[in-house]
């Protein structure tokens, strides 16, 4: 008998899949012991949870995958090949509804100029506070992208408009902003994305209590600081409208002690999941709720609500720790909508982290 852990590993399919598929119906273990709730499988349930995961990588939907089963179980492999090429004709007709729609959408982009890529033709010169600016970068560089097919999201966005300087980085799945207050600019608003290791370069330099000028001038950035610089070309590539991304409805605000809350996830319990872009690579989810009395817990497997919220613990104590206080404020909404990550003491600093489904 494996357990469930075991039959993840060995099957290819997270724990989190493989009891939604005993929930569904589809995947259910040979005995679930009444007391633990644990579940355990045959030897004989391997074959069938291998085949699973390949149906469910290759995007098949949850109504053929019971009558593939079904037919596998059986003798007639007819059933199982036609549910096979049905699908497979599906995917193609998909794919190439979807080229037809991509063409479209890269016609408009070639007719639209974007101002993100359009060339400076002014010098942009400004004065950061050190301190500032290396609380900003450090609030947002464990956010920055490292996906090579998505070299915009490798850096952090420079955001200069009025007197203040926003930062940026995402990665997709998690989004951090902050900002340091700027002086000697009064143009318009103007972006540049700072490549990770120039990003990294500026972020050495700032160790003392002066200000630091910024000069951006064309696709070269510089800091300057008394006689050291660190200096580059920013990524020619535009970035996400990061304004629309955090225009989110109010959640439910909880207050939280991120030491205790930290050893809390730590400690606590996990559940397995991996993600679609990714098949077979696993992650660690905490799930959150908000009690009655405004605190948050980490829930136990099997002690779920409608209105939890699981998130990849990783992320969470990555965010935890860039928001580099003792206090720190969790904003929850629904369990499809982002988790925020506050500093009670400063609005303009906060992370975003996408949720994760539990069962898909």
């Amino acid at each position: 008998m494996r357990s469930i852990g075991e039959m993840a590993r060995d099957g290819g399919l997270s724990v989190s899949a493989l009891r939604f598929y005993d929930r569904a119906g589809v995947l259910v273990p040979a005995w679930v012991d009444p007391v633990s709730g644990y579940r355990w499988y045959e030897p004989g349930q391997l074959a069938e949870a291998r085949l699973l995961a390949c149906l469910r990588r290759a995007g098949m939907p949850l109504a053929d995958i019971r009558l593939v089963l079904a037919g596998w179980a059986g003798t007639d492999t007819d059933l199982v090949r036609g549910l096979l090429e049905a699908h497979l004709r599906r995917l193609e007709r998909g794919l190439t509804d979807a080229r037809g729609e991509f063409s479209t959408l890269r016609a408009l982009l070639d007719h639209r100029e974007n101002p993100m890529t359009s060339p400076r033709t002014t010098t942009v010169r400004l004065s950061v506070p050190a301190p500032e600016l290396a609380a900003a970068l450090d609030a947002v560089r464990f956010a920055a992208g490292t996906d090579a097919a998505l070299p915009m999201l490798g850096g952090i966005l420079f955001d200069v408009e009025g007197g203040g300087l926003q930062v940026v980085a995402t990665d997709r799945y998690r989004l951090a902003v902050a900002r340091a207050r700027t002086t000697g600019h009064c143009g318009p608003r103007t972006q540049v994305v700072v490549p990770l290791p120039l990003a990294d370069a500026m972020r050495a330099l700032l160790t003392g209590h002066e200000h630091v000028q910024v000069t951006l001038d064309g696709d070269r950035v510089t800091l300057e600081t008394g006689d050291r610089q660190a200096a580059g070309q920013s990524l020619g590539h535009g970035f996400p409208d990061y304004r629309r991304l955090v225009q989110l409805p109010a959640g439910r605000r909880a207050p939280i002690d991120t030491a205790a809350f930290r050893e809390a996830l730590e400690t606590g319990p996990v559940r397995a999941s991996e993600t679609r872009e990714e098949p077979g690579e696993h992650h660690d989810l905490s799930v959150l709720r908000v009690t009655d009395d405004g605190s948050v817990t980490v829930c136990d497997e099997g002690d779920d609500e409608t209105a939890d919220v699981a998130v990849n613990r990783e992320f969470l104590l990555h965010a935890l720790a860039a928001g580099a206080r003792d206090q720190l404020v969790l904003e929850l909404r629904a369990p499809t909508a982002p988790l925020a990550i506050r500093r009670p003491d400063d609005e303009t600093a906060f992370s975003l982290l996408m949720p994760v489904r539990l069962a898909d």
